[in-house]
């Protein structure tokens, strides 16, 4: 119900709010949950959309262009993390407190995914361990692949689609459990 909001609400608004969607749209898969091991609770869903987000985000730094759309993005994606906290209830004296929190957590989480995508092998699957899966036993290793997967789809993808707020990432395999460890 949440999305269908969305959706409505951002519909016909820019490229940003486009993107936003589908980042959202992705986050949301359940195969994250089911098969990959994310929890399926509030914190494990900040985690997914910010690793789809980092994602984005990342091939956007790549267009010089892209700047002022990836502020956009940004700023598209805290103002409905104020909006959800206040529909959950937080009181208005907190939403700021709380979003800021969730921006300085963001830009730690794209530092470190940064570093697993471009450094030595094992440092991607430890952040996404330490992220994604906190204290639940999952093995990340399925999820790494993931991640450079996608980031490898979105580097290939056409600029001007990206600019005009075009993305699609590919679906996440379905993997068991036991598979993943």
């Amino acid at each position: 119900m949440r999305l269908a909001k969305l959706i409505h609400s951002f519909s016909g608004e820019g490229p940003a709010r486009t993107l936003y969607l589908q980042i959202i749209s992705q986050a949301r898969q359940p195969e994250f949950y089911r098969f990959y091991g994310v929890p399926d609770t509030l914190d494990g869903r900040f985690e997914m959309l910010a690793l789809h987000a980092f994602l984005v985000l990342r091939r956007l730094k790549a267009e010089p262009a892209a700047a002022a759309l990836s502020q956009e993005l940004f700023d598209t994606m805290f103002a409905d993390m104020d909006e959800n906290l206040r529909e959950m209830g937080v009181g208005d004296l907190s939403v700021g407190k709380r979003v800021k929190q969730m921006a300085t957590a963001f830009y730690g989480r794209v530092a470190a995914y940064e570093e697993g995508l471009d450094g030595e092998a094992g440092v991607l699957e430890a952040a996404l361990a330490r992220n994604l899966f906190g204290t639940v036993a999952a093995a990340p290793e399925a999820m790494a692949a993931y991640v450079r997967r996608e980031a490898d789809r979105l580097s290939r993808m056409d600029a001007k689609a990206i600019l005009g707020g075009e993305i699609s990432f590919g679906v996440p395999p379905e993997i068991e459990a036991g598979q993943a460890e």
